[in-house]
């Protein structure tokens, strides 16, 4: 099963996501960690992700590009922290071509390896702001893919300030 979470920053989206897989009662736990931590707010956020998972029997896999190639261990519960993270990191760390593609089959690797897969997405799309070409190029493919995980997806949650919304929930396919 694969549900697709996302939602704004601190919108309560990780939180969340988390509590799916506590409450599936899948023992083993994966959370797949794909931010590449940039200086002290970097190192921040990732203090706070751990605070919130501990106890939770969480293994911690760090994986910042080739999703696909990643073990985890058969019939687990994984949580994806977060798609646009490992989006980011296939499109300016590795090639814009085809990143979309290389973290969709991610997706669907992980997916058919545990029992219950959970992507965690951002919502970079309500800002109002104005960008430049090329910003504009990679938040139509990061919009995109979001839209091809959701598709995948048996079940799609929007968070808003801690508030969960299903979108779409189907039975298990």
């Amino acid at each position: 099963m694969l549900i697709f979470v996302t939602g704004g920053s601190g919108s309560g989206k990780s939180a969340f996501a988390e509590s799916l897989i506590v409450r599936s009662g899948l023992e083993k736990r994966a959370y797949i960690a794909t931010m590449e931590p940039f200086g002290a707010e970097g190192q921040a956020r990732i203090a706070r992700h751990r605070a919130l998972r501990a106890g939770k029997g969480f293994v911690t896999l760090e994986r910042t590009r080739d999703l696909a190639g990643l073990s985890v261990p058969p019939g687990c519960a994984a949580l994806l922290e977060d798609l646009t993270n490992l989006f980011a990191n296939e499109w300016f760390g590795a090639s814009p071509t085809g990143a979309a593609d290389r973290v969709l089959r991610g997706v669907e690797h992980l997916r058919s390896a545990a029992a219950l897969t959970v992507v965690v997405g951002n919502d970079l799309f309500s800002d109002g702001m104005d960008y430049d070409a090329e910003t504009l190029r990679y938040l139509r493919a990061l919009a995109a893919l979001g839209c091809a995980v959701a598709g995948l997806a048996d079940a799609v949650y929007e968070v808003v300030c801690g508030i969960p919304i299903c979108h779409r929930k189907e039975a298990a396919r």
